[in-house]
């Protein structure tokens, strides 16, 4: 696994010799916080592994409200559906904190030359939609505090550091575009994190989170 890559991510899944081959066949690029690395509804013919940083998917609805689909880390890779299907991009990936990655244009090419990539990344897009259906269901069965739990636990999964007894994420995140991730009003979330703070299970600060209580978050979360 590269020592850059969050577990289970795409290149946390290649062998060191096909890691290397990634990067040659690649080119390395940075972006500044903020910064917009894919739009939605751009053609494109090139991927992205981020190496560092993090950052956010989204898109917008009729009405303009943004949708935040996803947060990914190191090792992620960004932009497959398109290279494969020939397709718009269906999202627009924006850095929530500076990131650098390889950027591979002739995506398809590498996976006719590595086969066992090419499997790992029909079940890592296997995983993604099981994924978006969890989501979907969730939305339709828990309340907007469930659902900032569920968040909130899969960040401190993904990112936390132990901390003052508990679980601390440096979140990257604004409340709007927690809300964004929740598909919940801004005002709801804040009510939902109020609520978790005054059960004791986390402490909030700015653009940081500490879980005090995990396995409460995730009883919550259910």
């Amino acid at each position: 696994m590269s020592p850059s890559s969050e577990p289970g991510e795409f290149l946390a899944l290649l062998t060191p010799d096909e890691a290397a081959a990634l990067r040659a066949a690649g080119r390395m690029r940075r972006w500044d916080r903020g910064a917009t690395l894919m739009t939605e509804g751009d053609v494109s013919d090139w991927v992205l592994v981020l190496t560092s940083g993090r950052v956010k998917a989204s898109s917008h609805t009729a009405n303009g409200t943004e949708v935040v689909l996803a947060v990914r880390g190191p090792g992620a890779l960004l932009g497959e559906f398109s290279v494969i299907d020939g397709l718009p991009r269906s999202a627009t990936v924006t850095a929530l904190e500076p990131v650098e990655g390889v950027v591979l244009r002739d995506f398809t090419a590498f996976l006719q030359e590595h086969g066992r990539v090419a499997v790992l990344l029909l079940q890592m897009v296997t995983g993604r939609v099981r994924d978006a259906d969890r989501k979907r269901i969730e939305y339709g069965a828990f309340d907007t505090t469930g659902r900032v739990a569920t968040r909130l636990v899969e960040l401190a999964e993904r990112y936390g550091r132990p901390a003052n007894g508990g679980i601390r994420v440096e979140l990257p995140l604004s409340q709007d575009e927690l809300a964004g991730w929740t598909g919940a009003s801004r005002e709801a979330v804040s009510k939902a994190l109020r609520s978790l703070r005054d059960r004791g299970l986390i402490e909030t600060g700015r653009r940081r989170v500490v879980v005090h209580d995990l396995e409460g978050l995730r009883k919550r979360a259910r």
